[in-house]
């Protein structure tokens, strides 16, 4: 079997690695097959399309989008897409325009709660200043003394409520299935049990995304207990969906599982990558 990693961020979106320095993790580590799924860019394909090739690992391109849907933020992903195609790029393009307002709401709470600096602080850890998120801000009140770990401050800081959470909307589910199948990918639900739905609404939801074109949802990932997993291998089945794996790592430090190194899927469900020739199973 394949070690395969199909959920991974490096620098250039909130990621602490360059997007060559995790393709070489990987290859250190043993994954033979990686995408590179970065939030709401695609800049670190290239890079790490080209250091894949020089360590001899099956390069998947990937994004990770930020939608809204009933009023939550939900992630989709895209694999095997065009990074190039224009209606993908125009997209993302104006969602990063939103990240920008957002990351000065967060910074104008935060400041209202007492603390300073914190826009300024979040830049210093963002490799790419077009993407400034919740992590970069978290790593800021680790590294200014707010809090002792990134759980903490997510705890904290940034869950509803509390000071660095400021509500916004994202793209249409709708849009950003529609970019990804554009640009020739595949479009998956990530970390479906990170998001706070009833029963009914988690059936709503993959049912929706099914029609719109979605193909795929996370089964085994880096934000599921192992008990999760049979419940969203069931739903996959249910829904018809395919089955994906990913660690959603960020970095050494960051993450529950390494690179490439989570349990297989539950048998049963339809891999997302069954038809993909460079995966030899």
């Amino acid at each position: 079997m394949n070690l395969i990693d199909l959920h991974s961020h490096s620098t250039a979106s909130d990621g602490l690695l360059s997007p060559s320095a995790l393709v070489e993790l990987a290859a250190s580590s043993g994954v033979e097959i990686l995408a590179l799924t970065d939030h709401d860019d695609v800049s670190g394909l290239e890079e790490a399309c080209i250091a894949a090739d020089k360590c001899n690992i099956h390069f998947i391109r990937g994004v990770e989008i930020s939608v809204s849907w009933r009023g939550h933020t939900l992630h989709i992903i895209g694999l095997q897409i065009d990074s190039d195609h224009p209606v993908l790029i125009s997209g993302l393009a104006e969602l990063r325009a939103g990240r920008k307002i957002r990351a000065e709401r967060i910074a104008d709470s935060l400041a209202k709660a007492g603390i300073n600096g914190a826009l300024e602080g979040a830049q210093r850890h963002a490799g790419n200043p077009e993407i400034l998120n919740r992590t970069h801000f978290a790593r800021y009140l680790v590294e200014a003394g707010y809090a002792s770990s990134m759980r903490t401050v997510f705890n904290r800081f940034m869950s509803g409520g509390k000071p660095g959470h400021v509500k916004h909307e994202w793209v249409q589910m709708g849009d950003a299935i529609s970019w990804i199948c554009a640009s020739g990918g595949q479009a998956v639900l990530a970390h479906p049990g990170r998001y706070v739905l009833s029963d009914v609404e988690m059936c709503e939801l993959l049912g929706e995304f099914r029609s719109l074109g979605g193909r795929g949802i996370e089964v085994v990932t880096g934000s599921h207990r192992p008990d999760q997993y049979p419940v969203f291998a069931k739903l996959a089945i249910q829904f018809d969906l395919l089955a994906s794996i990913g660690s959603d790592y960020h970095g050494p430090g960051e993450n529950r599982f390494p690179l490439g190194r989570l349990p297989e899927l539950p048998s049963g469900v339809t891999p997302i990558w069954r038809d993909w020739p460079e995966v030899v199973v």
